[in-house]
């Protein structure tokens, strides 16, 4: 039976430890889809320290635009994060000093999320909450802001059960 549960908060909120907590209370051996695009060295270290901190027992995909294309069909499946993952789609076709279409990027991300989570698995989506601070002065920080609230929105609305953390705390919102 599918089961949706959405993980959000800040960064270094404890979003990643509990949802690999709560993938691994579910199931032995959970499926661990990785949306990052690796940018840099400094990310790189971080993507290593969450790889070390999951086991033999997870199937790791590392998939950056459609994990739909995966079939976790009866599985506890963990997407750490639609944050990253929405920052493929939002700059995939970027072009010089234009602005990405943020209409077409959540409709993408919705038509994608839908098409994965059609699958009778239980999912556990990773979020941040980038919206809590000021306003950016920047247009494409203020526009990918935009896009993620309105996509943190579908995805709260699709779940079954949110979990917001603060400082480390679960606080269930859903």
């Amino acid at each position: 039976m599918k089961h949706i549960y959405l993980i959000t908060g800040g960064q270094r909120s404890g979003k990643s430890t509990k949802a690999e907590e709560l993938a691994l209370s579910l199931s032995p051996t959970p499926v661990y889809v990785a949306t990052a695009h690796i940018w840099d060295d400094e990310f790189r270290e971080r993507v290593a320290k969450h790889q070390a901190r999951r086991g033999s027992n997870w199937t790791n995909i590392e998939e950056e635009l459609y994990p739909s294309r995966h079939d976790v069909e009866g599985r506890v499946v963990l997407i750490d994060c639609c944050t990253l993952w929405a920052t493929n789609f939002f700059f995939r076709d970027s072009k010089g000093d234009e602005l990405p279409d943020v209409d077409k990027t959540l409709q993408d991300l919705k038509d994608e999320f839908d098409r994965f989570t059609s699958q009778e698995a239980t999912f556990i989506f990773v979020t941040n909450e980038i919206g809590l601070g000021g306003v950016s002065a920047n247009a494409v920080q203020r526009r990918f802001t935009d896009l993620m609230g309105w996509f943190n929105q579908y995805v709260a609305r699709n779940a079954d059960e949110v979990i917001m953390m603060v400082s480390g705390l679960p606080l269930k919102l859903k």
